[in-house]
């Protein structure tokens, strides 16, 4: 067993644990990816842009740390950043515009329901957290079994 990833994993999950919580004290929000984002692209005349802004950039510079301080990265190329898409950025910008469409459905993601509702003990993000990982085991289901692609 590669203890050295399980031990990444966990201070990942605590690291998630902690911003989820600190928002939810601090702010009285939810870290729900996908609501940030929303709500900095639309227009909010209450002027909270500036946290979402903080909390998309903390979000976007942890690879970039992790590999500067030298733990690591996410992909399999060393001096990358993230790998390559598996099917292409073709396939990336349709999977992104379909989970972005999703979240609209769903009045969430996952780290809204899975992480912020399911501490919360919420029925509504319960169900939405099973639908998510259904829909998530039937896809790589059908990726890897009847269309034949990825590894």
């Amino acid at each position: 067993m590669d203890w050295t990833a399980s031990l990444h994993g966990l201070i990942g999950g605590v690291l998630i644990g902690l911003s989820a919580t600190w928002l939810m004290a601090t702010l009285g929000r939810i870290a729900g990816i996908s609501g940030i984002i929303s709500g900095l692209i639309g227009t909010r005349p209450n002027g909270d842009h500036a946290w979402r802004f903080a909390f998309l950039l903390g979000l976007l510079s942890g690879p970039v740390l992790v590999m500067l301080l030298g733990f690591g990265n996410v992909a399999a190329e060393p001096e990358a950043v993230i790998g390559a898409p598996a099917g292409g950025p073709g396939l990336m910008l349709l999977a992104g515009l379909l989970v972005g469409f999703g979240t609209g459905i769903g009045s969430g993601c996952t780290s809204g329901h899975g992480v912020c509702g399911l501490a919360r003990l919420s029925w509504r993000s319960f169900v939405a957290t099973l639908t998510f990982m259904l829909m998530a085991i039937i896809t790589v289901y059908v990726v890897r079994h009847v269309i034949g692609g990825g590894a």
